[in-house]
């Protein structure tokens, strides 16, 4: 026998006329004809080489051999039943593989995202790259995600961005500082002579902060960089410096090691964007985290976070609507 010469058709056929113990009955649920019916299992037993079906008690009964094909034509057309649900719930997004790239300050919200999105699509399965700026920049350029999370978004014709984070910087001391007991709004000149802890070349953080401060005409002094959000934090509790940071990274709760500083111009203003290449394909599971974000950012994140006009999401990024 050669197996090439078995068709999906044939397998069908004869696993409906054993399961229905009747030439006509199998031709009435497969919408056939009688003779068509009758016709696929003589060349099915042709290409067996022996008898598939015997008569008993007026009903037709599979041989030993016949018994063994149906087995082995139910495993088959059961995986390939599996694959097909599989491939229909990859077309719709409900499976398959997700791979996205966020900066470093985005840690701090994305994973409360991810949460509920994991909760409502279990079989989706998402792979999360964290870098800083330049290194995400570089895994845009060389398209290694389906999306992207940025604080300053990279630019030109393959870009498409949409705002969906508030990210305000504040400007933090330690809680000794003596700063931190002035009562009135203090300038950005009255901290130049204090030391600041700065992320290095290439963050976001610092370069919305630098920026800020040519605007002001300012160059600060005493500078030490630390490439790393949570130790920038943690040196700041420990008497280190002054830093910028995201304000979602600062505990939630009272913390009497860093104090918040009233600063004029801050917190400066900032955002996250969830971005795509225009020149990639977005896979339905990307199209799934868009529409959800979309839809439910405000059961995973604080609703002030939430930039206005988030439910467009979906359009601006051109995910087709579910």
């Amino acid at each position: 026998m050669d197996i090439r010469h078995l068709t999906f058709r044939l397998l069908q056929v004869y696993v409906q006329v054993v399961r229905l113990g009747s030439v006509s009955a199998a031709a009435r649920a497969l919408h056939l004809t009688q003779p068509t019916v009758s016709l696929q299992l003589k060349k099915l037993s042709e290409e067996i080489g022996t008898p598939l079906f015997e008569l008993r008690q007026q009903q037709l009964q599979p041989t030993h051999v016949g018994q063994q094909l149906y087995q082995a034509a139910c495993d088959v057309l059961g995986r390939f039943d599996d694959f097909s649900l599989s491939l229909t719930e990859a077309e719709q997004g409900t499976s398959g593989h997700l791979s996205l790239g966020i900066v470093t300050t985005a840690s701090y919200v994305m994973p409360q995202i991810l949460g509920g999105f994991y909760r409502q699509f279990p079989n989706i399965k998402v792979t999360l790259n964290v870098a800083n700026r330049a290194q995400m920049l570089a895994r845009f350029e060389q398209q290694l995600d389906d999306l992207y999370v940025f604080s300053h978004p990279p630019i030109g014709h393959t870009v498409q961005a949409a705002r969906i984070l508030k990210n305000p910087l504040s400007l933090i001391a330690p809680g000794n500082h003596p700063l931190c007991s002035t009562s009135t709004t203090l300038t950005i000149n009255q901290l130049r002579q204090y030391r600041f802890l700065l992320r290095e070349p290439g963050s976001a953080t610092r370069l919305m902060f630098e920026s800020w401060l040519s605007s002001q005409g300012i160059e600060l002094g005493d500078t030490m960089q630390i490439e790393n959000n949570e130790a920038i934090r943690l040196g700041v509790a420990a008497g280190l410096g002054l830093a910028v940071v995201s304000a979602h990274s600062l505990p939630r709760h009272h913390n009497d090691n860093i104090k918040v500083l009233e600063v004029a111009g801050f917190p400066l203003d900032g955002h996250w964007y969830l971005v795509r290449r225009k020149d990639r394909r977005l896979p339905q599971t990307g199209e799934q985290l868009v529409r959800y974000i979309s839809r439910h950012l405000g059961d995973c994140v604080e609703p002030r976070w939430i930039v206005s006009g988030i439910e467009q999401l979906g359009t601006t990024l051109g995910a087709h609507p579910a």
